[in-house]
């Protein structure tokens, strides 16, 4: 069962650019931000959201790699699961 939704957490040292370099990623990929939050603690900013990749062309690889390449470039960190496997994951 593959609901076409991820989970994507972000997190790391606060600067001008970090919404905008990962949400341009996902646009580009044809990925559909479906909810966001985001904390900023003092320096610090942490970042959720929920992403249909079901209209993406890109694999969930390619789309990783993309995220793994920005992250490096940002010095920050991002994860992307499958919904379903964050899901799994969290059930007690």
């Amino acid at each position: 069962m593959d609901s076409g939704r991820v989970i994507i957490t972000s997190y790391g040292i606060n600067r001008p650019g970090v919404v905008s370099k990962i949400s341009t990623i996902l646009a580009e990929a044809n990925c559909d931000i479906q909810d966001i939050t985001q904390k900023i603690l003092q320096e610090f900013f942490t970042m959720i959201m929920i992403v249909d990749i079901s209209n993406s062309p890109l694999s969930f690889k390619e789309l990783h790699d993309r995220l793994a390449n920005a992250a490096e470039e940002m010095n920050i960190k991002i994860m992307i699961q499958h919904e379903d496997v964050f899901k799994s994951m969290h059930r007690i």
